[in-house]
């Protein structure tokens, strides 16, 4: 009797929850029993796809590090330092439907080593880049862009391959707290080398080497090919035997489709949709703030007298400084208490990760909006509610990640975080720096220049950020209707 119950091709819906679970079966001719426990090795390549999306996210937030520096030395406009980051992401974006493509056909190994190295090659080209040649300097984002894409849409299926539920959680996790510090340490970085040097350009000659490394690395740790596991190997774990699951006839070796049938497929999950458009306004919201932030502090700073107007060829820096630091701490502390709330939660409601999304994005939006509204009185005060919205923006990066990964069935899934990337993208973090520069340009043509009016033009286009957060977490409470059906639909 205990065999026949292990050998049944169906199982209660608990035991497939969030990915494999391994039935224990005695007597098998043929036992197919992956271990529970990742090796050191599974641990080591983590390490490194976490040191490289370090390095990737620091590639990103260079330029609004030392964007000041930047906007005088090419003499631009806010709109068109805006279409900087715009630039970059639009790249990144179209780009990113590519790589999904290949990371599910072919070598992810090769794709991930390529494109660290053309991004880090491109970086310190552009650090050689005159003032006449701005138009270059815009072209090299660009080319960053879709080095980065190649890396972004690749390395969590990777770590996905790794390791089993529990342990995926906890290293997507881990990999996704690299965003923040990334992102803060391109600030610090950035300024720092500015401050050292008394030159931007040095800025982008630290990363290519950290990048040089992380190929080495790449090369060394990585395999060429890491095991996928597909609905077919998760059944077949599950029923104990490959012969004999073979031969049942609910057992069906996964077909394989085309790129059009994905896509249509991923349209129809509603889960996935409204989650993706919960995090295109994440990603609209952190791309303006993570653009304009410094600079729109450093206006508030003059309009206050707190700091004098930057008029020599060095700009101070320290709001990039401050400011990365609690890109960081915030980063780090947001995706633990994502994770371990998502652990604790789930455990008493299925629909916990999409409600833990959309509370977290609802108190983002309110911080942001009292940061704003506070800042041309009270420096401090703007620097804290800046931190509590950045907090809970970072709560979300890796319960939306996980979301996925157990909504889309696995062969799909490179696939649906490279459409994932192109909508969040799109809609998001590619037009909101150049809207908030554009709204910021038209509110200062209406008066005559000075330091107050600059100020009030970019508090009152930041505005839109609040909303836009409202509007995400809106996106979030959909997903909650859904998602317990998607989840089923994708164990099938």
């Amino acid at each position: 009797a205990h065999e026949d119950t292990a050998l049944q091709p169906r199982l209660p819906p608990k035991e497939l929850s969030y990915g494999a679970t391994e039935a224990r079966v005695r007597h098998s001719p043929v036992v197919f029993a992956p271990s529970s426990s990742p090796a050191k090795r599974d641990y080591l390549i983590a390490a490194v796809l976490c040191y490289a999306n370090l390095i990737n996210f620091m590639d990103w937030f260079i330029v609004p590090g030392i964007l000041l520096d930047i906007q005088k030395y090419f003499e631009l406009s806010d709109g068109d330092t805006g279409l900087l980051q715009t630039v970059f992401i639009l790249c990144y974006m179209l780009a990113a439907p590519i790589f999904g493509y290949l990371g599910d056909r072919y070598n992810r190994k090769i794709i991930l080593g390529a494109g660290i190295f053309f991004w880090s090659g491109v970086t310190l080209g552009s650090s050689f880049i005159t003032e006449s040649y701005y138009w270059i300097f815009f072209l090299s984002r660009g080319l960053v862009g879709i080095g980065t894409a190649s890396y972004s849409t690749v390395a969590p299926t990777i770590i996905a391959d790794l390791f089993e539920e529990g342990k995926r959680t906890t290293m997507l996790s881990i990999f996704y707290i690299f965003i923040p510090v990334g992102s803060g340490l391109g600030y610090v970085l950035a300024a720092g080398m500015a401050e050292v040097t008394g030159d931007w350009h040095w800025a982008f000659r630290i990363t290519p080497c950290m990048g040089a490394l992380a190929v080495v690395l790449l090369i060394l740790l990585v395999p060429h090919r890491t095991q996928r596991r597909t609905a077919a190997h998760r059944a077949l774990s599950i029923s104990g035997t490959i012969r004999v699951a073979a031969e049942k006839p609910g057992v069906h070796r996964t077909a394989k489709t085309t790129w059009c049938q994905d896509v249509i497929s991923l349209a129809k999950n509603w889960s996935f949709v409204w989650s993706s458009l919960g995090l295109t306004a994440m990603a609209f919201v952190t791309g303006a703030l993570g653009m304009w932030v410094p600079l729109f502090l450093y206006r508030a700073q003059v309009v206050q007298g707190v700091v004098s107007p930057c008029l020599q060829e060095s700009c101070n820096s320290s709001n990039s400084l401050i400011f990365g630091g609690i890109t960081i701490g915030t980063g780090i502390l947001g995706v633990i208490i994502g994770a371990e709330a998502a652990r604790r939660l789930r455990k008493i409601n299925n629909k916990a990760d999409p409600l833990i999304c959309a509370t977290s994005m609802f108190i983002s939006a309110l911080c942001l909006y009292i940061a704003l509204m506070v800042a041309q009185t009270n420096i401090f005060s703007t620097f804290i509610f800046f931190a509590f919205g950045e907090l809970f923006l970072s709560v979300n990066w890796a319960v939306v990640t996980d979301i996925l990964l157990y909504v889309v069935t696995p062969r799909r899934q490179s696939t649906a975080i490279a459409l994932q990337i192109l909508v969040s993208h799109l809609l998001g973090d590619a037009g909101s720096p150049f809207l908030i520069g554009i709204i910021s340009n038209a509110i200062q043509a209406k008066k005559a220049d000075s330091f107050l009016w600059s100020f009030w033009s970019m508090q009152y286009s930041f505005i839109i950020c609040a909303f836009v957060g409202v509007f995400g977490g809106g996106f979030f409470l959909l997903t909650s209707f859904y998602i317990e059906e998607d989840r089923k639909e994708a164990e099938r």
